[in-house]
């Protein structure tokens, strides 16, 4: 475990409520892992990740000219693929290299019955969209997501 902002945190992920959308954050030690994590989020706003098995994987590069509209574009890539490629993803890997991400998500097909999604996400906004460095040691990654 790591302490960010004075707090006991480990890389992980968390929701926060947004009107009639759903926000997602991601922590991290890297920037990278932020963005995992925030994908993670992502994920669980249709499912429990832990009912996902990583059986096959998709490949995926971003390039923006910033840190948030990296973070808009690796996530409304991942939310093309799982409206279009009909899956869901249980890990990421990511590697930042100043605004180029390349990322491998981790996943299987939907099954309805398996994974019982709870809604579909449309996009990835601009809503409360932040990249930083938190004081002391790790970084965070949010927005809003549309449902």
């Amino acid at each position: 475990m790591t302490r960010m902002d004075g707090l006991e945190s480990s890389t992980r992920w968390e929701h926060f409520p947004h009107e009639a959308d759903m926000g997602i954050r991601g922590f991290g030690i890297t920037k990278a892992q932020a963005f995992e994590q925030s994908a993670l989020a992502l994920t669980a706003v249709v499912t429990d990740p832990q009912r996902v098995a990583a059986q096959m994987e998709r490949h995926f590069t971003c390039e923006a000219p910033d840190d948030e509209l990296l973070l808009v574009d690796w996530l409304n890539a991942l939310i093309f693929e799982m409206a279009c490629g009909h899956m869901v993803f249980a890990r990421f890997d990511v590697t930042i290299t100043d605004r180029h991400l390349k990322g491998i998500a981790y996943g299987e097909p939907v099954d309805r019955m398996k994974h019982e999604p709870a809604v579909e996400i449309k996009g990835a906004t601009y809503t409360e969209l932040f990249v930083r460095r938190i004081e002391g040691n790790g970084w965070v990654a949010q927005c809003v997501v549309d449902v």
